[in-house]
């Protein structure tokens, strides 16, 4: 079993044991993943760089709250549709080094469209 799916089967029995699940459904989740997004980048909406690249441990709680909330509703979201994380994710990392090869992107912060 995977981390995923330990995650997957403890959100499940989190939601039905306070009878959530009428909630969780693709676009109340996908609102929710959003709003947990927004949460993260309010935290360092008006840093410096310099401030965002060295938090303090209180911004590094918080930030960890925020990515855990966006990754748990990623997995709970997952759940609803379906999809196998692990597969997802191996599929979609390979894409991603097809469209980004070492020896085009490297060193570049452009899309792949423009490589």
């Amino acid at each position: 079993m995977s981390e995923f799916q330990k995650w997957r089967d403890y959100l499940r029995g989190f939601a039905g044991d306070r009878d959530w699940e009428q909630f969780h459904n693709p676009k109340n989740l996908s609102m929710a993943l959003s709003v947990e997004a927004g949460e993260l980048v309010e935290l360092f909406q008006w840093l410096s760089l310099e401030q965002a690249a060295n938090p303090n441990e209180e911004l590094k709680v918080r930030a960890g709250e925020e990515i855990s909330d966006v990754i748990l509703y990623s997995i709970r979201m997952a759940d609803k549709l379906g999809i196998d994380l692990d597969s997802a994710i191996a599929r979609k990392t390979k894409i991603n080094e097809e469209k980004y090869p070492i020896e085009k992107a490297k060193g570049l912060a452009k899309k792949y469209t423009e490589l």
